[in-house]
């Protein structure tokens, strides 16, 4: 009987110690999965525009400076058919 005791005992505190033994303890999860992020360089942020007093295609640079000062600028002299396009004939074909 004793031996039987001593049995019993011994599985009651196997169990009790044991968690998976138990099948409604909380089960342990896994730590949630970090996915790195990747840095991005931050967009160069470029100077406010200014209309500097050209109006004519002959003092641009380039279509993109056309179409600038075009949106940008009062009084331009660079669309001729005002279709938007600036400088057809010399920068923007």
């Amino acid at each position: 009987m004793k031996l039987i005791l001593v049995v019993l005992i011994i599985g009651l505190l196997a169990w009790k110690l044991s968690p998976e033994l138990q099948p409604w303890v909380e089960a342990k999860l896994p730590p949630p999965k970090v996915t790195p992020t990747v840095a991005t360089a931050p967009k160069p942020v470029s100077a406010p525009f200014k209309c500097d007093g050209r109006q004519y295609c002959s003092q641009m640079t380039s279509c993109a400076e056309a179409k600038k000062f075009l949106q940008n600028c009062p009084g331009m002299k660079m669309d001729g058919d005002n279709d938007g396009v600036p400088c057809e004939s010399q920068w923007c074909q």
